[in-house]
């Protein structure tokens, strides 16, 4: 099928690849030109594995293509594919009017028949408003909308969209469905179909679920710390209860850091306080995982007391690992955190070379992982890069007496195996591998 992909950030370029190595003829869209500049050289506008060569190769074949030209984009084009990364504020506020608005600007100059399949993410009722738009702005316009909400994740992006549980796809009629049915039968035969309001609910729903389970895991995993029980322990008889499941979201650990999981959050509570409708439930997420990013500053004062002057390695800074983005991440908060106590901050990331300008002078990186250890009086994993694993052998060697290790999610757990070390993981009582 010929398919106009718009927005080309994470889950436009990710979406427009993907879409071409299944073989359909793929136009990418944005308004940026250094983003189609990038794109058009096979280079994606940030660090996702294996992207840039999926990119490369639609280009090559012949299948993939980048403008900023909506006339030339939409040639031909069956479907209208929207997929911008809908921005947020630091208080997880969507701003869906940039969104709406990028739609509407295209609308009048798709062909009849299209298919407008919207994947950013947007609160329920979202489609509702672009129909009513067409249906009045542009009368006699032959358009159909339909919902597929975005289920991507950082650093796994092409596998969850190459391989996916399920593809969620909301339409009007059957007609519609048959249609994308040639759309996303290469990729799976695996497709709820429902209607458009249950489409875009089911999303806000899953990522209230999960955001619940976080939330839920480590409020047990604090109790956990204060009555000598091991969460992880816990964790396993919770999964082995037939009602909940091995694959519960249920493993204590870090805070989500607010983006997807938050900005549906946030969704559902507009909509509910819009429509005076309670949801304590829903309403106290936000508060459970604020209070819970306090844990490793909590673990930090703990061990160390008062921190100024003190040196406090940190291992990874993105928001995600197998990904370059430093916004949202919760590293980066600590870090800030720690230069306003007064820490002196060590900081190694594989794939970060540029830290924020706020951080000049006060914050010392590393290019190899045990350097940043050496004279430090605590080592914080921030974000868990796979590789922290063979570099956690080494730490035995470099490490000041008296080091204390803070993982929250127990990434390094194994590997330290017989070292000694102090170690603190959210759950438990401070541990001593040994």
């Amino acid at each position: 099928m010929k398919v106009c992909v718009q927005g080309l950030w994470h889950l436009g370029s990710v979406t427009a690849a993907c879409l071409a190595s299944v073989g359909h003829d793929v136009t990418g869209l944005d308004a940026e030109p250094g983003v189609i500049d990038g794109l058009q050289n096979g280079s994606a506008p940030l660090f996702e594995p294996g992207l840039n060569d999926l990119l490369q190769a639609g280009i090559s074949a012949g299948r993939l293509r980048f403008t900023t030209s909506v006339t030339e984009a939409i040639v031909g084009a069956e479907v209208l594919w929207v997929a911008f990364d809908t921005p947020v504020d630091d208080e997880d506020r969507a701003d869906v009017e940039f969104v709406m608005a990028q739609i509407k600007s295209v609308l009048p100059t798709l062909a009849d028949d299209t298919i407008v399949l919207v994947s950013s993410q947007m609160p329920v009722g979202s489609i509702q408003r672009l129909e009513a738009f067409a249906r009045n702005d542009l009368p006699g316009k032959r358009l159909s909308f339909a919902c597929s909400p975005e289920n991507l994740r950082l650093g796994k992006a092409l596998d969850v969209f190459l391989k996916p549980d399920r593809i969620i796809v909301g339409v009007r009629t059957l007609a519609d469905r048959a249609r994308l049915e040639g759309l996303l039968l290469p990729i799976t035969n695996r497709i709820e179909w429902m209607s458009v309001e249950s489409a875009e609910m089911t999303k806000h729903a899953i990522n209230a679920f999960l955001a619940t389970s976080v939330t839920f895991a480590n409020e047990i995993a604090a109790v956990c710390e204060l009555v000598g029980a091991d969460a992880k322990e816990v964790e396993r008889g919770l999964k082995s209860e037939m009602r909940i499941g091995p694959k519960a979201y249920l493993s204590p650990g870090g805070p989500f850091a607010g983006g997807t999981l938050a900005r549906d959050i946030e969704f559902l509570g507009a909509e509910s306080r819009a429509n005076h409708l309670l949801t304590p439930l829903l309403s106290s997420i936000r508060a459970s995982n604020d209070e819970h990013k306090n844990w490793t500053r909590r673990k930090l004062l703990d061990q160390r007391g008062d921190l100024h002057a003190m040196a406090i390695a940190v291992w990874g800074l993105t928001y995600k690992p197998g990904t370059d983005t430093l916004r949202r991440s919760l590293a980066v908060e600590l870090c800030d955190w720690l230069i306003g106590q007064g820490a002196i901050v060590h900081v190694y990331d594989p794939v970060v070379r540029q830290l924020p300008e706020r951080w000049l002078g006060k914050v010392a990186s590393y290019v190899h992982a045990l350097d940043a250890v050496v004279g430090a009086d605590a080592l914080v994993v921030g974000t868990e890069w796979p590789e922290f694993r063979t570099e956690a052998v080494g730490l035995r060697a470099v490490a000041n007496p008296g080091l204390v290790i803070i993982d929250a999610n127990r990434h390094l757990y194994a590997a330290l195996s017989d070292s000694g070390l102090k170690y603190v993981a959210v759950g438990t009582p401070m541990l001593k591998v040994e």
